[in-house]
This record gives C-alpha cells, structure tokens and sequence, in this order.
C-alpha cells in the first residue's frame, strides 16, 4: 500500500467549497463589462489557471480593473459561503495522525487562501500555505511546489502527494516531480480518464482510510 512521505493539497474543490463567493465575485466583473454572466456549472467548469493568467485573456487590457472588481466581491463573503468538503478535516487529521507534513498550493489569492484556513482553524495542519502571487509563477508551473517543498524542509519525489480535483492539478503535480492525486471524480473537468492521476480516491473518507491504513501496516 503506497505511503506518502509528505502530503500537499489543492484547496478549493478539494478541501473546501467556496464558490458562490468565486462566482459572484467572477459575475460582478461581468457585469461591470457587460459580458455574460455564469452560472455554478460554468465557474466549475472554467476555473482553473490563476487570475492573473486567465483575466487577461477575457478582459484584455482592462484586466486589472477586472481583477480589482472580482476581489472586492470576494472578500465581501468569501469568510461567510466558506464550507469543508466532505470528510476533508477527517482526511486532514489522518494525514497528521500518522505524523506526515502538509501544505496547501492553490491558486487562490494568497491572502485570501491564508484567510480561509484561519477561519477554519486548520493553520496547525499546514506547515505551508501557498496561493497565487506567492511565487513567481502559479500552478501548473512548478514554482509554488518548490516554495511549499523548501518551506517544508523537502524535496520532490513520487512519495510526495499532490491531492487535487482537476486535470490541471494532476499536471501541476507532474511538472513538479510529485504524485498526481486526484479526489474525486473530476465530473466538472473531464474526468478521471482526463485527468490521469496516478491514484485517485472518492472523497476525503477513502483517502482518510487509505493513509490509517497505509501506517498501521
């Protein structure tokens, strides 16, 4: 049975579900452009690159104002709409449990990620909390991965988990030298056989299971 030596997590869709703050945040900047506005499926569906990559793209040299709209919107709610995915803190606790480090890598803001989890008071799990802007570049560049690892005193390798719930995420993981872990299905991007992960568990139970198992061997 495989045993991680550290794990690090992708946060929203994965340990957490944020996204009415995201999608409304997204929708006021729409709307201030007068472009069309989305709903949950397709905010589920085209999230994925850090703001700064994607807001480009869509608003083209007003992006900034864009961004400036979508973050004042966000941090409006974000603390109040904030959920754990299911079983995320028993899969968080297993992890600890069987004395493994962790960090976070997302591209969530920085800020806003180190918020979150301090609103949840998970900080004692994390011993590195990465977010967009933090390093040079954002996921599926490896950049954060190296900032988290060196926070962590660690090194990439297959024994290193990288737990997320899109195809980009299990990209990222590669780039980076680590193990690509998918959580659940990967409805909203493909899934699974898109994604190609080299384990994938249903939901934080299983993986929660897995990791007690994995160390009671």
């Amino acid at each position: 049975m495989l045993q991680p030596r550290l794990v690090l997590w992708d946060w929203d869709n994965t340990l957490v579900d944020g996204w009415a703050a995201i999608e409304a945040g997204l929708n006021a900047a729409f709307a201030a452009f007068g472009l069309p506005l989305w709903g949950r499926a397709e905010v589920l569906g085209n999230v994925r690159r850090a703001l700064r990559e994607s807001f480009p793209e869509i608003f083209g040299a007003e992006w900034e104002r864009a961004r400036d709209i979508f973050y004042a919107e966000v941090r409006k709610q974000h603390l109040q709409v904030l959920t754990p995915m299911p079983a995320s803190a028993t899969a968080l606790a297993a992890v600890a449990a069987s004395g493994l480090k962790q960090g976070v890598i997302s591209n969530k803001q920085g800020p806003l990620l180190r918020a979150e989890v301090a609103h949840l008071g998970w900080g004692k799990h994390f011993g590195a909390l990465i977010g967009a802007g933090d390093a040079a570049a954002d996921k599926p560049d490896p950049a954060p991965f190296r900032m988290a690892l060196a926070a962590l005193g660690a090194v990439p390798g297959a024994d290193v988990w990288y737990v997320g719930d899109t195809a980009l995420d299990m990209q990222a993981a590669r780039a980076a030298g680590c193990l690509p872990v998918l959580l659940g299905d990967a409805a909203h991007d493909g899934g699974v056989s898109a994604a190609a992960p080299a384990l994938q568990f249903a939901d934080g139970a299983a993986l929660a299971k897995h990791i007690s198992a994995a160390f009671r061997a």
